[in-house]
């Protein structure tokens, strides 16, 4: 059934001259109207036009197109809020407006809102136990979490367990936002007769219209196994750098259980979830958890790895592992020429701008920090009007005459260890104006004739 969902648009213009910010909804259609950009900017849309108005973008991925005869900003391309900035929020698009003529910058936020357009997911459909008619009541057995790539009140809100002859759901609140689900044994088992119970975990989200999904759970009784692993914590800490090597040991957990023999035999596991932490990590049997796939730092800072510990009855006991991503410098800063010029006549006024353009780099901290320089001995320098925006200026007199031409370098490093750079080489021609009049080559000059001479002769 199609459903209609009410896109509503606001705008919030920023205090700071030049800078505007929007709010939208993710998945409005394409060709919808962002913002008239003409009117929130103050500019005529003839500007728009005679500037050559264009949007430019470090992203690779154009979201948005500039109509010059309106003077708005439409919607080019379906923005997924998800597939954009994943658990990320706020989430924005970052764009900036440049114009000819003279040369202007106007810089656009536009911060994408959440609309519940994914339903609860599990990664598994069915989960199986095999658990000892003998377990005591308020035995606990951890249960697979829902994850909505939806974000606040369009998360995950509540699950529920059907049906309650033996078991109820017990859902508790980390201290990271996150839920730790487990269904309690309340009434005592008898294999005799219920050697077979099914249940049906189902996880509901808190948007309008609601969304859910659910998950199978098959228990088959067993025989006396009445002590649950224990782990020796809550929860685990660990680091590590990004592209570490496969099978780097990250740390080791540990857990005990009070039953001899088979009975007290731990099996250690990552608990499946939908959001891939289970593709990226390992844990072996003597506990160690181990890296099995890259992890980037500009991808994800941090991980949340929910492990189990299982005995041979089916008992469990579950804790997690948090683990931070150490950023190492791997990324040289990005140099995006926005608008430049060829040639400027030789007469041009001090700070002319000659060129504008933009830096990044992805790494974090000093690792990101990034300065910028150009080569020495040239009427040139560097203004910035932010940590990333840059323009080439006249900073001296131009004599055409001395200098036709300059090839003009700039370079950009970051503040990590080894620093990283990159540059770019810009060739700008000085052009002649009308600055010089006729010189003699001497002040004075002298000559003789002859009398006599014909009529007509040449002195020099």
């Amino acid at each position: 059934m199609e459903r209609q969902v009410l896109l509503r648009v606001f705008l919030c213009i920023a205090s700071a001259a030049g800078q505007i910010s929007y709010l939208i909804p993710e998945e409005m259609a394409k060709g919808s109207v962002v913002g008239n950009i003409a009117r929130d900017l103050g500019l005529d849309v003839k500007r728009l036009k005679s500037g050559k108005a264009r949007i430019f973008t470090s992203d690779s991925a154009e979201y948005m197109e500039l109509s010059r005869e309106r003077g708005v900003l439409l919607v080019k391309e379906r923005i997924d809020r998800e597939a954009l900035c994943r658990q990320t929020t706020p989430c924005a698009l970052h764009l900036q407006i440049i114009l000819e003529n003279p040369m202007e910058l106007f810089r656009i936020t536009i911060e994408i809102t959440d609309i519940n357009d994914n339903s609860p997911a599990f990664k598994n459909d069915e989960r199986r136990f095999e658990i000892s008619e003998s377990a005591t009541v308020g035995s606990k057995f951890v249960l697979e979490r829902a994850v909505d790539l939806d974000i606040g009140t369009n998360g995950v809100k509540n699950y529920s367990l059907k049906p309650t002859d033996h078991f109820v759901l017990r859902v508790e609140s980390q201290a990271d936002g996150s839920k730790k689900v487990e269904m309690v044994l309340h009434k005592q088992l008898d294999r005799e007769k219920d050697e077979h119970i099914s249940l049906l975990l189902k996880a509901v989200d808190g948007g309008e219209p609601q969304r859910s999904g659910t998950v199978n759970i098959y228990v088959t009784v067993l025989d006396v196994n009445d002590n649950a692993p224990v782990f020796t914590q809550s929860v685990y800490k660990a680091v590590i750098e990004e592209h570490s090597q496969k099978g780097t040991i990250l740390t080791k957990v540990g857990a005990t259980d009070a039953d001899k023999g088979t009975n007290g035999d731990i099996s250690y596991a990552v608990s499946p979830t939908n959001d891939g932490v289970s593709d990226i990590f390992t844990i072996h049997k003597n506990g160690e958890v181990i890296l099995v796939s890259d992890v980037d730092f500009e991808k994800a800072k941090s991980y949340q790895i929910d492990i189990e510990a299982k005995d041979s009855g089916g008992l469990s006991d579950s804790s997690k592992i948090i683990v931070d991503v150490i950023d190492i410098n791997d990324n040289k800063p990005v140099i995006s020429i926005l608008s430049k010029s060829d040639t400027i006549p030789e007469d041009s006024p001090y700070n002319t701008v000659i060129v504008m353009f933009s830096v990044s780099d992805p790494d974090s901290k000093q690792n990101g920090n990034v300065k910028c320089f150009i080569n020495d001995n040239i009427p040139f320098t560097l203004t910035s009007s932010s940590n990333n925006f840059y323009s080439l200026v006249t900073d001296s007199e131009l004599d055409r005459e001395r200098a036709s031409e300059y090839n003009i370098t700039v370079s950009c490093s970051d503040e990590g260890v080894p620093s990283l750079s990159s540059s770019v080489t810009l060739t700008l021609q000085i052009s002649d104006v009308n600055d010089n009049a006729p010189v003699f080559d001497r002040s004075s000059y002298e000559a003789y004739i002859v009398e006599n001479n014909t009529p007509g002769l040449s002195i020099f």
